[in-house]
This record gives C-alpha cells, structure tokens and sequence, in this order.
C-alpha cells in the first residue's frame, strides 16, 4: 500500500495533533505500509508507537501488537480511541486481566473487521482459542514492542518471546516490524534471527538524548541526600527505582513523612493500587514514585524532570532505558545513580543457582555497569559506545565527570603493554584476567593457565587491577581493543591497536574513579567521604581525642566513633548529646552516652572560641512504623528465638534480617545473641573472628573483614560476631 505524502500528514494531525513527523517516523510508516519488515531501535521518548498506529489506522485489517505491559496497552489503547472518535471498537487489547465478557465484545469487534489495533500479551498470544480467533481475521501487520526481550543478553529476557515467530507462521504471514528504546549490536542480531526477518530496514536513531545529565553519587547517607536532593525542586515530578519492594515501601514512607509527596509501585501491590498509584502520579496528584522496574515502561509522562536510582541497576540497557523516562519533552532531566560495590556483591548472590550460561551472561552484563559506574570518562560517550555509537566530543559538559574532570595521563606505555599481553598469549580472555596479569594478582585462574610465570605477569604492578581495568575499558572505546560478546567478552586487539603498539602516540587517559564499599544499610562501614566540607581542624583534634579516648579504653579507635561519625560532628558542632545521637551518621543514644561527653565538651569549647556559625538543621524524620520491625526483633532476641523463626515471621530472609539487626546495634542499642551463635558457630571460630576485630580491625568493614580472615569463614559467620562484638565492646 502506497501512502501519498498529504493524506499522510493530513492523518498525522488528525489523530495525533501533530503538524509533523519526528526523525525517521514517515520513512517507517512508509516502508512498512508497502509490505517490508522493519526493526526501528529508537530512544524513549523518540515516538516509537506512532510508527505502528498510524499506519493500523490507514491500512486494511488489523494490526497486531505483541507487548509485555498490561498498564502499556490500557494506555494506548485508552489514547487511540481519544484520538479516533466513535467506534470504541477501532482499539482493544487482550490479556489475563479481561472478564470473559469483556473477551467477547473484542471477538465480536474483531469479526466486524471495525478494530485496527489489537494489543496482546505473548502469554495470550500462545492460547488456541486467540490463534484460532487471529486465523479468523485479517491482519495487516504484527508489531512486536519491547522486542529486547527476545534476546538473553536483554536486561529484561523473556522466554515466551522466543515464540512469537512460530506463532506468527500458524495464524498467517504478514509484514513484522520490531521496536525497542535499547539493544546492544548482539541484542538486535538476535531480534532479527529470531523473528526470522534478517532481510528488515534497520531504523537506527542516535541513543544521545542531550537534554538529559548523568551523575553517579557514592552510596553515603543516601536517604538524606536523596531527600534534600528533591526538596530543593518542589512540584517537579520524579521517578526512584530500587531493586527491592521492601526498599521502595520504606522510601516511599520516609519520603512522606518528610513532606514529600510520594507513593510506591511494585509488582507485590494488587493491581488497583498499582493503577492508582500510578494514575496519581501521571495526573500530579503526587510528585513522586518510588518504583521497582516494573514501573515506567511506555508510560507518557513527558515532564518527569529527574530519575534517581538508589540501587545500581543490573545492566546498562535497564538503566538506559529506565533514566530515559526522564524529560521526555526535551527539557533538562537530571539521572543520579547511587553506587556502592556492596550493592554489586548482593546482586552477584541473586543470580547463584541460576543455569551456569545465565550467570554468565549476568555477571558480564553487572561488570559493563560497574564499569560505567567507576570510570571518570565522559558519561555519555561510554553510553553510546555501548550501544555502538560513537560520541565525538571530549566533553559533553552534562555529565558529573565532564564538569569535574580528573587529571589524564599518557597513557601509551600502558596501553601498549596491554596489546603485547593480548598477543602474548595464545587464546584470549577476559578483562578482568589480563587486568590480574599485568597488576601481579596471582588468584587461582591465573595459576591454572601458569599465567604467573609469564614475563608480563606483575610487568604493572605499580598499579592494581582496577587502575589496568579502566585503560582496558578505555581501550574499547577507542576501538584499540574488541570484545567478543558471543564469547561471554573475551578481549582482543583490533587492526588500530596493533598500529598503535608499532607506532604509539600520545594518548591522554584517566583513572577511575573510587567509591565507598558501605550503604545505608551498614552505615558504620562508610569511609569519611572525600572533600566532605569536614572543618579540618575540629576534625583533626576530634582523632586526636579519639585516639586518647581509645588508648585509655584499651580500644581499636574506630570502635569509639567510625571516621564518617567524627566527620559528620566537624561539618554539623553538635553540643548536646541528644544531637550527637541524631545528627551524625552511626551514633545512636547508646554510644552518645558511652563515649560521647568529652566529644561534645570539645566541640563546644571549638564553636565558643572560635566564633562558629553552626550550619542550620537539616534533620530527616524517621519512619515510626519501621520500629515497629525494630521492638519486635528486639523483643524477640531478648526470648532468646531462632533468629530464622524471627525472619520468617516478618517476610525477611536471612540477609535482610540481620542488615535491620546490624541497623539497630549502629544506633548503641545492645542485644545478645549468644544463644544463636552458640548454636550455630564452633567456639574456636568465634574466638578468632573476635579476636581479629579486636586487635587487627581498621574499621567494622564487613568487606575488609571477609578478606583479612579469608575463605575459612562465611559472610554470615562474620556479621553475627561482629555483632557480638559490637554489643559487647562498642555499644
């Protein structure tokens, strides 16, 4: 079917009010109302839908649009027929959430042959009685959105996509055209192979949205920050992603009761309050959501001017694509991400019994975003490249690494070591493995491949791995280097590279960046974070005390206050110990009392002589039912009950029960749970895990801890005396 050019953007302001065509809309439309299948890669907020439902509505029958979402479809289908007045019919979707009479009036529409759009789950697809129904009709296309999830190296695979083509084979033949806002060159080479439509038009937009800022945070008293971040742009609306719903429920909470308009969106809610919850959002009822990633996929917010994540996300297509909701109408959309290598490891933990091929494809996609996270290059431009796409600029000047750039090196000497490792060896391997070479990491797969003994092994080691990870990364980026995705990312050295290494020029690199190992959940694990605004003189006599404090207690200084406590007391003066407790970060009432009189009596001294403006209150509300969790852990401890028996009764596993049990003991509170590790841990075991706290520890680092003790013990073996440790000698 020929479309001429009038009729068509008559039509384009007749449904859709628009005067004309955005990027490569009409080229799309055209070619797939002549009969060619089409696969259009283009960014959210690039109008993806319009290139299917313009021409559903021009051509003869209908079309068939294969989705995921259930709230998408409802959507769409709710705009269509704004846009198209009189017959209801002309849009319809079909999934698990219709009543059988609802089913009915869309089979009779569709018979009537007065329905040009029909939005299907693939669930709903599969079932006879719809394939039988599809066979009855006639279709002039089928568009398959979100079509990332056909692919395993998607952030959001489907299995029952992989049907689809089959499926299609069964009702009857008709053009394809495939959509999606993300897929990485592997990604779209499997959309097309799958659907069997290698011979479609590729549609490809550029990924850069300009408008859009990007800032990784270290993961540091993040409630706080994120709070202050949004009361400083009352009214505008925003979405936070976390990767669980017991966090998003306790965000939401906090975030209401400190006088922020929020609610939350997770797959655990039923579906009414879901679609409230999101209809409140969508009409600036509320200001905020707090949302698992089942949130936001095709919902047209145009003016959500901010995206934070709490939780780093699990690949760079997810959070591509979930901060792409983000100033949709071209105006500014700030993307902060919180990181913190902790969040890294819990998700490492998510994927174990897992298929080993899944795992893979997983921890290759977390490294890509831990990559992204930790590197101090131009934001955008690892992005793009990413996706393929090159960014010419040195300098987006909108992203927190372009606007506070770190020192570059020449980096050629490094690099060229890199290439000569590559070609050294005679198969290839991952980044992390020639990063352990060169840095002189001897672990147990490099002494499996005798690695150790090559004349490169340790040829670096003036810098550790992560310093040979970021020049490798960089590598890629300039096309130095290649990576095999088919090959779980083996490393090789391109055609430039190896020009490169024989005739090496200046090349101006830099070094990642670095980042705490701690949270919220463990606040006591934080490093002081750099350039924190701490008064340096207050800070240093505040150690100085410390240290005396602890000489006199026979302590380890950290266990008196952690470096972010003393931090915390040099930027905020406290002078009570009321505000000790409630303004510094790992101080609760408990150690306030224990060790916090000579601290406030210095302060104080500090701010009267020297004249101290103390900075105006900016103290965040707790969340008062959240000690609701808190009594009834303490209550149960002090019964002495099995502390699974306490987890399961509260809908936690084991990992999240002791992060709220670590959470009570940072605030002083004591507990004993010598009767569990009794009953779990041998005696020698938890002498020496105490010990080593006692006499070796630099801080209550869980993560410092796991190394220094080693593979002898578990992570849960650890965390229980440490806090025995704490209750005993800290608290």
């Amino acid at each position: 079917m020929q479309l001429d050019a009038s009729i068509l953007h008559d039509k384009l302001k007749t449904f859709f009010g628009y005067d004309a065509f955005k990027g490569d809309q009409e080229p799309i439309i055209r070619h797939l109302a002549s009969g060619g299948n089409a696969f259009v890669l283009m960014p959210t907020g690039g109008g993806k839908s319009l290139c299917y439902q313009l021409p559903a509505l021009l051509m003869e029958g209908t079309a068939i649009v294969i989705s995921p979402l259930i709230a998408l479809m409802k959507n769409q289908v709710d705009a269509i027929r704004g846009f198209e007045a009189g017959d209801e019919g002309i849009a319809h979707f079909l999934n698990s959430s219709l009543s059988r009479q609802q089913i009915a009036d869309v089979r009779e529409d569709l018979l009537r042959g007065v329905t040009k759009l029909l939005y299907v789950a693939p669930e709903s697809l599969t079932k006879d009685e719809n394939i039988a129904l599809l066979k009855e009709i006639h279709i002039s296309f089928y568009a398959v959105d979100e079509a990332h999830c056909i692919s395993e190296w998607g952030h959001d695979f489907r299995p029952e996509y992989r049907k689809i083509r089959s499926i299609i084979e069964e009702i009857q033949p008709a053009p394809v055209i495939a959509l999606t806002a993300t897929a990485t060159p592997k990604v779209q080479s499997d959309i097309l192979k799958n659907l069997r439509i290698q011979d479609a038009r590729v549609f490809k937009s550029s990924f850069n949205r300009p408008n859009l800022y990007y800032e990784v945070r270290d993961k540091v008293d993040t409630e706080k920050d994120i709070i202050r971040f949004i009361r400083q742009r009352p009214g505008q609306s925003g979405i936070i992603y976390c990767l669980s719903r017991r966090k998003v429920e306790e965000l939401a909470r906090l975030l209401s009761v400190n006088g922020i308009k929020a609610l939350p969106y997770h797959a655990g809610l039923d579906a009414k309050t879901r679609s409230d919850n999101q209809d409140l959002f969508l009409n600036e009822e509320i200001d905020v959501i707090v949302a698992t990633i089942a949130f936001g996929m095709g919902i047209d917010k145009p003016d959500v001017r901010f995206v934070i994540h709490y939780d780093i996300p699990k690949s760079i297509e997810g959070y591509y694509q979930e901060t792409g909701r983000a100033g949709r109408d071209g105006q500014e959309g700030l993307c902060i991400c919180y990181y913190s290598y902790k969040d890294i490891i819990k998700l490492e933990k998510f994927m174990q019994g897992k298929p080993v091929a899944e795992q893979e494809i997983g921890k290759q996609l977390l490294n890509e975003t831990v990559a992204y996270a930790e590197s101090s290059q131009c934001r955008r431009k690892l992005l793009l490249n990413y996706f393929g796409e090159d960014y010419p600029e040195d300098n987006c000047g909108c992203c927190d690494n372009c606007l506070h750039p770190k020192t570059r090196f020449d980096g050629r000497e490094h690099m060229c070591m890199v290439i000569e490792l590559i070609e050294t060896l005679r198969e290839h391997f991952k980044l992390e493995h020639l990063a352990n070479i060169l840095a002189g990491v001897s672990n147990a797969m490099v002494k499996s491949y005798r690695h150790d003994e090559l004349e490169l092994f340790g040829a670096g080691k003036d810098h550790d791995t992560r310093f040979w990870a970021a020049v490798i990364h960089q590598g890629l980026i300039l096309h130095l280097l290649d990576k095999d995705i088919e090959n779980y990312g083996l490393i090789s050295a391109t055609d430039a590279g190896l020009e490169f290494y024989f005739h090496p020029t200046e090349l101006m690199l830099v070094e990642d960046r670095r980042f705490s190992e701690g949270d919220d959940d463990d606040e006591d694990d934080i490093p002081a974070a750099a350039g924190s605004g701490a008064d340096p003189v207050l800070l240093s006599m505040l150690k100085d005390l410390r240290k005396d404090v602890a000489r006199k207690l026979k302590l380890q200084p950290w266990v008196v206050f952690s470096d972010p406590a003393l931090s915390d007391m040099a930027i905020l003066y406290p002078l009570t110990l009321k505000e000790l407790s409630e303004k510094c970060q790992g101080v609760g009432e408990g150690k306030a009392r224990k060790f916090g009189t000579p601290f406030v009596e210095l302060i104080s001294r500090y701010v009267e002589e020297n004249e101290i403006e103390r900075p105006d209150d900016f103290i965040v509300k707790s969340v008062t039912s959240k000690s609701g969790n808190k009594v009834f852990i303490i209550q149960s401890i002090d019964r002495k009950l099995p502390l699974e028996d306490i987890a399961s009764s509260r809908g936690l596993d084991m990992d999240e029960l002791l992060s709220e049990i670590e959470a009570i003991v940072s605030t002083g509170t004591r507990l004993n749970i010598n009767y569990e590790i009794q009953d779990r841990l041998d005696e020698d075991v938890v002498q020496e895990i105490y010990d080593w706290f006692r006499n070796e520890a630099t801080s209550d680092s869980l993560e410092e801890a796991i190394q220094a003790l080693g593979a002898d013990y578990e992570e849960e073996e650890i965390r229980l005396v440490r806090i025995k440790f704490l209750c005993e000698v800290a608290n």
